[in-house]
């Protein structure tokens, strides 16, 4: 469709249901028309699904979900008031929104929506679940020809990069609870509030030093691979003691004669942060199935450079026991706690320039100012304090 015919059909779609909406009889009518005529899916009866069913402590209902673009859909009728609370049937108070949430909670891990839309058949209230807390952005059926765009998300199949992050983030999930396990039956106490800490630590290295050769971190792709090879299985605990201690070492502080006697293992660039600063975790000896995980599974056939780092907490989150999570104290801030604090404090500020650039004609003026944006992205400097609780 052109961007005349999709005005177009927005207009009369707009018009059509105009004043009017019965969330029991006219929900699928609605979103079928709004799909096929105004975002051009040919078959959208089977693009998108409807009555999806939850199980809380009763049997409850999805109105409408879009699994390609993870989108879940509360419908109200025309005359209901989207910020109201609403009595439920086990008496609980709850907004659409609160309530749509709840049965967000209730789905898979790989079908949680990135988006939650709120309608009433004459406004949308759209919530980036990114920023779950966030107020909604609120679409008025009576804007949809000049503002469609704005719920574009509901076709945007070609992001695959979100698509196949998701995918990503699921493959490492379970590879992270492979070796958890793997390593967890080398302990001789798994019990032990020590061993349980070791192992998350262990855990976490382990993924970062994963990441790091297939992003380039490291030099080299399959650096870590290569020097875990090199020692084999049997010496595979004194690889990782002495490649930690070795990755919290700037160079003049290492070993003078180590590129001379371990040039694979000096070739490792120094890691700030802290992350391998502790030496005394305690790490179990190899045994061929964890050598194979981690060189064949984890190395040779994954790539982690494809998943975002902000994923990494959420990864570590839907794969470890929760209990074992308190118990060694793995703590990690989710990517909507993190945007909670990054996005007013810079990034949205940051997002609005760089849409202003984009709005620029001129092409000498634009690139100017790109070039410009670009330097003061790689000039900021920020500084993050933890607190302990």
């Amino acid at each position: 469709m052109t961007e005349a015919e999709r005005r177009l059909a927005a207009r009369e779609f707009a018009a059509d249901w105009e004043g009017r909406g019965d969330e029991k009889q006219e929900t699928q009518a609605f979103w079928m028309a709004l799909l096929q005529k105004v975002y051009g899916v040919a078959e959208p009866e089977k693009y998108i699904e409807f009555e999806v069913r939850v199980k809380l402590d009763h049997t409850s209902f999805i109105d409408g979900l879009i699994k390609p673009t993870r989108v879940l859909i509360e419908q109200k009728s025309f005359d209901i008031d989207l910020l109201k609370g609403y009595k439920q049937s086990d008496s609980s108070v709850l907004t659409p929104f609160q309530q749509a949430r709840r049965y967000a909670g209730y789905l898979p891990h790989d079908q949680n929506p990135r988006w939650i839309i709120v309608c009433n058949f004459q406004e949308f209230h759209i919530h980036d679940m990114n920023r779950p807390n966030d107020a909604p952005e609120i679409l008025k059926l009576a804007d949809l020809e000049k503002e469609y765009r704005r719920l574009n998300f509901l076709v945007d199949t070609g992001d695959e990069n979100t698509k196949r992050e998701m995918e990503l983030s699921m493959q490492a999930g379970e590879l992270v609870g492979r070796l958890y396990d793997a390593f967890m039956r080398q302990y001789k106490d798994s019990t032990n509030e020590r061993t349980l800490k070791s192992l998350n630590m262990l855990c976490v290295r382990l993924v970062f030093c994963l990441y790091a050769e297939d992003a380039g971190i490291f030099g080299r792709n399959n650096m870590f691979h290569d020097y875990l090879r090199a020692r084999g299985m049997q010496n595979g605990r004194r690889a990782l003691i002495d490649l930690f201690r070795v990755l919290d070492q700037k160079p003049g502080e290492r070993d003078p004669y180590l590129a001379d006697d371990n040039p694979d293992l000096a070739a490792f660039p120094y890691v700030n942060g802290g992350l391998f600063s502790d030496e005394n975790i305690e790490i179990p000896p190899f045994n061929e199935e964890i050598y194979n995980l981690l060189l064949t599974r984890a190395s040779e056939n994954f790539d982690w450079s494809g998943i975002s780092p902000t994923i990494f907490g959420a990864v570590f989150e839907s794969t470890l026991n929760p209990e074992t999570r308190r118990k060694g104290g793995m703590h990690y801030t989710s990517i909507e706690n993190i945007h909670k604090v990054i996005d007013p404090l810079f990034l949205d500020d940051l997002r609005a320039e760089l849409k202003e650039i984009e709005s620029i004609a001129e092409i000498r003026t634009l690139e100017k100012r790109l070039l410009a944006f670009q330097e003061k992205l790689a000039s900021l400097k920020f500084l993050e304090i933890k607190v302990a609780c």
